[in-house]
């Protein structure tokens, strides 16, 4: 138990991708690629929608920080 304890400290980006690898597999095979490119891409722009509320910006900053006049 302590030798796990261990690597989990140890090593917590290396889990954490590879749960996330297997789970963009699993999704691959059930949904099939283009359907799971379009969810992970829909829960990482959510990610980052509620890190930036989180962070106290407001909802008209993030969209002004999205679409940006270039």
């Amino acid at each position: 138990m302590e030798l796990l304890r261990d690597i989990l400290q140890k090593h917590p980006g290396k889990i954490f991708g590879g749960f996330l690898g297997l789970l963009f597999g699993l999704l691959a095979i059930k949904y099939g690629l283009l359907k799971t490119i379009f969810i992970s891409a829909c829960a990482a722009l959510g990610y980052y929608l509620g890190k930036r509320l989180d962070e106290q910006v407001g909802l008209r900053d993030i969209l002004s920080g999205l679409f940006k006049d270039r």
